[in-house]
């Protein structure tokens, strides 16, 4: 079992910063990938980024490129998210999400995880 707890969102204005952090326990030498999601009300999880355990590959989607890094401190067990230049389109519930290899599934896939955090609620105004 792998254990995933998501902080750091909040509110805050249109062009402003937050970071988000998931602290990872249990078991996750099994794990291969870890990412992050976001759902916004009404809408479906999306795949926002991704990083490859072993090589820290990193992958993001199209909408986020260049204005959110992610990253991983094994230190702390911990997982980032920095998300700078925030627009409200970015409001949504975000969650930190870990998951075996899988070659048939995209990483932005949500099948392709196992573990699932609670989420933390991000809301951007304008």
């Amino acid at each position: 079992q792998v254990q995933l707890v998501e902080s750091g969102g909040g509110s805050v204005q249109a062009g402003g910063s937050l970071r988000l952090s998931c602290e990872v326990s249990g078991a996750t030498t099994s794990m291969h990938r870890m990412a992050w999601f976001r759902q916004a009300p009404g809408k479906g999880r999306e795949g926002v980024a991704v990083i490859v355990i072993s090589g820290s590959i990193t992958a993001y989607a199209d909408a986020v490129k260049g204005r959110f890094t992610i990253s991983r401190d094994n230190a702390r067990h911990t997982l980032y998210l920095r998300m700078d230049s925030l627009k409200p389109d970015d409001t949504a519930m975000y969650f930190c999400a870990a998951g075996m290899f899988r070659r048939s599934l995209n990483w932005y896939a949500p099948a392709a995880y196992d573990y699932w955090g609670q989420g933390t609620q991000v809301t951007v105004s304008s």
